[in-house]
C-alpha cells in the first residue's frame, strides 16, 4: 500500500495510523532511514505523536552507529541555535526524545530487534535498504504478518526499498529470497532539520569549527 502525502501533517497522521494498526496485531515497525537528518526528523516526529497521544506508548530503537552519531551533532546544533538548523525547529537537546528511546550501539543490541519480544519501532539505516544493519532486520521481520515496515521517502530505481514500494512479494537477502508478509508503507514528504541551502554533512564540520 503506497501512501502519498499533499502535506506534512498528513504524512504524520498516516504515519501515527500504521503504528496503531501494527501494535494492535502485536506486530513491531521498522523504519529504514538515512542516518543524517532523516533519522531525526522520524525521532522529532514520533516525538510530537507520543506526546499528542496519538501512538501508544512502544520503545523505540535508533539502530545505526552513523546515526547516533549524526543525533549527537544534531541536539548540539540545536541547543546551540546553530545557523545551519531551521528556525522553526525547537525542542532543545528534548526535540529527539520519542519516549522510551534506545540506542543499538552494539551489535548484540542490533540483533535483538530481529526478534523483538514485545511490539517496537526501530529505525535504522539505510534508508533504501540497500545495506547496513536494517538489511538484517528485514531478513527477519519481513516473513511475519504482524510487522510493518515504512519507507519513508523516494526509493531508487533498482534498490531493495524500490522493490518493497511496488509490492514485491519477495526480496533478495544474503544470497536469499525472502517472503514478503509484512505489511508495506510508504510516506511521501518527510522533511528536513537543515534549511534548503545546508548540505547536512557540513554540520560535522561546523561543530569542528566552534570546538
Amino acid at each position: 500500500m503506497c501512501i502519498r502525502d499533499s502535506h506534512p501533517a498528513d504524512s504524520t497522521e498516516q504515519l501515527a495510523q500504521v503504528i496503531r494498526r501494527t501494535e494492535a496485531r502485536g506486530g513491531s515497525v521498522l523504519i529504514p532511514a538515512f542516518a543524517v537528518d532523516r533519522t531525526e526528523v522520524l525521532l522529532m516526529a514520533l516525538r510530537r505523536l507520543r506526546q499528542e497521544g496519538r501512538i501508544p506508548p512502544m520503545p523505540v530503537y535508533v539502530d545505526s552507529p552513523m546515526a547516533l552519531g549524526a543525533l549527537q551533532i544534531y541536539r548540539q546544533a540545536i541547543a546551540e541555535g546553530w545557523s545551519e538548523i531551521r528556525p522553526d525547529v525547537a525542542g532543545g537537546v528534548e526535540a529527539f526524545e520519542a519516549g522510551e528511546v534506545h540506542e543499538a550501539r552494539t551489535v548484540a543490541d542490533s540483533m535483538a530487534l530481529n526478534a523483538p519480544r514485545r511490539p517496537v519501532i526501530a529505525v535504522s539505516a539505510s534508508g533504501m535498504a540497500t545495506g547496513g544493519r536494517v538489511v538484517h532486520h528485514l531478513k527477519h521481520l519481513l516473513p511475519d504478518s504482524r510487522h510493518t515496515v515504512v519507507l519513508p521517502g523516494y526509493q531508487a530505481v533498482g534498490t531493495r526499498g524500490r522493490d518493497l514500494a511496488e509490492g514485491a512479494s519477495e526480496v533478495k537477502i544474503h544470497g536469499e529470497w525472502v517472503p514478503v508478509r509484512a505489511q508495506i508503507e510508504v510516506i511521501e514528504g518527510t522533511a528536513t532539520l537543515t534549511s534548503p541551502t545546508t548540505d547536512p554533512r557540513s554540520l560535522n564540520e561546523t561543530r569542528s569549527s566552534k570546538r
